[in-house]
C-alpha cells in the first residue's frame, strides 16, 4: 500500500476517494476518525488518509489526482442541455448528468 493523498478536511479526502475508486483502483482510508486525538497527537498526524491498495495502481492514481487538482484552475463552465453552471472539476454536468 502506498499514501497518495491526505488532507485536514475528511470531505476532500472522501471525494478524492470516490474519484480514484471510480476509476476502478482500489482504496484504504486511514485516520478516519482520529480527529478527537487532536491535542494527543499533532494535527498532521491526525489528518485523513488515502492509500492505494495495489503499488501498481499507484501511478495511475497520482495522475488522476493531478488532473483534478489542474482544473481547479479553470473557469466554471455551462450545460448545454439545461444551462446549469458546473465546476470546472466535472466532467458531466450535476444538475441533468450531460457530459461537457
Amino acid at each position: 500500500m502506498k499514501l497518495i493523498y491526505t488532507h485536514e478536511n475528511g470531505f476532500i479526502v472522501n471525494n478524492v476517494k470516490n474519484i480514484i475508486e471510480a476509476n476502478g483502483i482500489e482504496t484504504v482510508l486511514k485516520n478516519e476518525f482520529s480527529s478527537g486525538a487532536v491535542g494527543e497527537v499533532s494535527a498532521f498526524d491526525a489528518w485523513m488518509e488515502l492509500w492505494v491498495f495495489n503499488d501498481k495502481d499507484l501511478e495511475r492514481a497520482l495522475d488522476i489526482i493531478s488532473t483534478m487538482q489542474s482544473k481547479a484552475d479553470e473557469p466554471e463552465w455551462y450545460c448545454n442541455q439545461c444551462a446549469e453552471e458546473n465546476d470546472a472539476s466535472f466532467d458531466v454536468c450535476w444538475n441533468c448528468q450531460s457530459e461537457h
